[in-house]
């Protein structure tokens, strides 16, 4: 998504519309994602003027309506799921009879455990809103000018500013920053305009629990949402496009979560590409999703995750001097500089990996700029991790890049059982799988799939940061047991 842009070589915008009812500072930031925030914050404790305008989400998408309500959701759910499965680890409830207790028999137990929907609305609510409360207070208190308010350009990096109850604003910023962020998408399916259906933004509300959801796209947010509801007891039918869910994960990786889902009774449906979408009436149950093969799946629920799209469309980037991507991204270069002069972009809108944590990198790089240091997004080593039961964590190359590339590729598998502190755990679901340049010894890639995934995968991330060979990190002293001692165990598989 980042390419070179020879500002150079673009024409001069216009000179900016001023005049007295202009505010000029030194920054701007249009949108209060991760990045926009940072860096709105930071130039504020320096002494900069700063304006940082937020239309809706204060703190941002990750805090509102992604990463925290959802791993918030998760949690509680591992624990109704944990507690389901008491027996197996010796323990009783103090609400057991004898009788109950000593029987091999989960049954009781099972109907016993069971999720309170509004004590659980509360918990995340509770999570959020102490977050946001937070941020209300911290970009006060950094000396940044907090607003409110929707933002249209009308000049070049000169915004108004429209807020319920007041007048219009006009500012302008010597240094602009466009971080606004994405939204969940919702493509033209014949029907989905009639039914009711949930994004991920609305699931996260949780108004009810559904008694079937059908779930539309097997990308990050589908099967987090459909593990989240597994473990709640849900049924669930998840429909995917493409040959096996997660698209960019290798194949064996893809059939293990897939596994992990279908243990939760999640029922995955692949090449299952929806084309209609049908309902009784508005709003109302079922609905039946049709495919392009002629498959159906019918829920009293639809979930439709199919990606997220950028919030680009009436910001007036024209005015800007700001051009898009084909796919609606703002064009931006590896140091995040639009075509328009002293213009950024960062965070989802910008092409960025959609993750906090690439965003918040967006914002170290823009932070070193702005100081006068040399910065880039060139060449960033990005983990991710998705949050099913077991848990996915991935850093580098998957198989089928590294071999595309031509690279001489050893690969190194074992068993997450093979772990001792899955044994513990008791939650031996999984594997370790590593990439090697066979020449080299070079750690091209990561993929591990059971509990603490997304925790171990950084040991894999900062070996290779440090330019560690598979064989430094093989006979590396690794604490025992721990999830991580797995890396010693899959690497000595390869000699």
């Amino acid at each position: 998504m980042n390419q070179p842009i020879d500002t150079a070589a673009t024409p001069a915008p216009p000179p900016a519309v001023g005049g007295p009812g202009t505010q000029e500072v030194d920054l701007l930031v249009v949108g209060g994602g991760k990045a926009g925030k940072s860096l709105a914050m930071t130039r504020a404790k320096k002494g900069d003027s700063v304006v940082m305008i937020e239309r809706d989400k204060v703190g941002g998408t990750c805090i509102n309506v992604a990463c925290i309500p959802t791993k918030t959701l998760i949690s509680s759910a591992r624990v109704l799921h944990e507690v389901q499965g008491a027996p197996a680890y010796g323990v009783s409830l103090p609400e057991m009879g004898a009788d109950e207790s000593s029987s091999t028999d989960d049954s009781a137990l099972l109907h016993r455990a069971r999720i309170d929907l509004a004590a659980l609305r509360r918990r995340k609510e509770g999570v959020v809103g102490a977050m946001v409360a937070a941020h209300e207070h911290m970009f006060p208190a950094s000396g940044m000018d907090f607003v409110r308010g929707t933002a249209r350009f009308v000049a070049p990096r000169t915004v108004e500013v429209t807020s319920p109850g007041a007048a219009v604003r006009r500012v302008r910023g010597k240094t602009v920053l466009i971080n606004t962020g994405t939204v969940p998408a919702v493509p033209a399916i014949a029907g989905l305009g009639q039914a009711a259906y949930w994004t991920s933004e609305d699931l996260l509300t949780l108004p009810e629990l559904p008694s079937h959801l059908v779930v539309l796209g097997g990308g990050v947010i589908g099967v987090e949402m459909a593990s989240l509801m597994g473990l709640l007891g849900v049924p669930v039918t998840l429909l995917h496009a493409g040959e096996h869910i997660l698209d960019r994960e290798d194949p064996d990786v893809a059939a293990e979560v897939a596994r992990g889902l279908e243990a939760l009774g999640v029922r995955v449906l692949t090449g299952a590409r929806a084309t209609r979408v049908t309902t009784p009436g508005p709003g109302v149950a079922p609905v039946v999703v049709r495919t392009a093969d002629g498959r159906e799946a019918t829920g009293s629920h639809l979930l439709v995750a199919l990606g997220r799209t950028p919030v680009t469309e009436d910001l007036g980037l024209e005015a800007a001097g700001v051009e898009l991507t084909e796919r609606g991204f703002v064009r931006v270069d590896d140091q995040l500089r639009t075509r328009a002069e002293g213009v950024y972009a960062a965070g989802d809108v910008a092409g960025t990996p959609q993750f906090t944590h690439a965003s918040w990198n967006d914002f170290r790089v823009l932070r070193d700029i702005l100081d006068g240091k040399e910065a880039t997004t060139a060449g960033r080593l990005i983990p991710w991790a998705v949050f099913t039961t077991p848990e996915l964590g991935h850093v580098g190359l998957t198989e089928t890049q590294a071999r595309a590339q031509g690279r001489p590729v050893r690969v190194a598998t074992t068993p997450t059982a093979a772990v001792p502190r899955a044994k513990t755990l008791g939650r031996t679901e999984g594997f370790y799988k590593v990439i090697v340049d066979a020449d080299t010894e070079e750690i091209l890639g990561a993929a591990i799939v059971g509990p603490e995934a997304s925790e171990v995968i950084t040991s894999v991330q900062m070996a290779m940061l440090g330019g560690l060979t598979w064989r430094r990190l093989r006979d590396a002293v690794i604490t025992h047991p721990t999830m991580s001692e797995g890396l010693n165990i899959v690497l000595d598989s390869l000699g």
